[in-house]
Formats: structure tokens, C-alpha cells, sequence
């Protein structure tokens, strides 16, 4: 998946992170922020971001296994489309080549 199609995902995910209810705020960062911690123990701290849209693209199944093992009461935790897509576009703003919101060209 290009970056350009990833980021639109995770911005999606912050949205709708941004706007769940107050009463399950605290289970959705929760597993987001698990999901956060993952993504750096796969990636590393020195990523671009099309090591992130790559690993997105290989499927966030793993995503919602730790969300159910993170809030398991907590149903409405588990859904990739908040708390994977939200971690990954939290994720990005680490990525060796991102700054400012978008990619930063290498060539200038």
C-alpha cells in the first residue's frame, strides 16, 4: 500500500480516537498506546515511512489480537479501524523521513 493511501487510514483512526466517547477514552489509549509499544519493538526507532505503510499493508490481525489481550471487557477496543489505525499514524511521526505531517523528499 503507497503511504499516501496508509496516512489517509491513520488519519482516519486519530479522528475517530479523537472523537469516542469520554467513558471508553481510557480502553481505546490503552490499546493504542500497546499497539504503539509493538510497533516499535517490530520497527526500531530508525524507520521510513514505507517500512510502516509496509508493515500495515502485511495486515493489522496482530493488532487486534493485543487489543483483546489488553482490554478484553472492553469490546469496542478492538476495532482496527480506531486503535491500529490510530497507532500507526501516531507511529509515523517517528519515521526517519516524516516531518512537518508529510514525507520529507529526499531529493530536496
Amino acid at each position: 500500500m503507497p503511504f499516501e493511501l496508509a496516512i489517509q487510514h491513520w488519519r482516519a483512526g486519530e479522528s475517530r480516537l479523537a472523537s469516542a466517547p469520554d467513558e471508553q477514552r481510557v480502553a481505546l489509549e490503552r490499546v493504542t498506546r500497546a499497539i504503539t509499544d509493538e510497533l516499535r519493538r517490530r520497527l526500531g526507532s530508525a524507520f521510513t515511512v514505507d517500512e510502516l505503510a509496509a508493515l500495515y499493508e502485511q495486515g493489522t490481525s496482530w493488532c487486534l489480537d493485543l487489543a483483546y489481550a489488553t482490554a478484553p471487557g472492553a469490546p469496542f477496543a478492538w476495532d482496527g479501524r480506531v486503535v491500529a489505525d490510530a497507532a500507526f499514524g501516531r507511529y509515523v511521526r517517528e519515521a526517519a523521513d516524516f516531518a512537518g505531517g508529510r514525507r520529507i523528499d529526499a531529493e530536496g
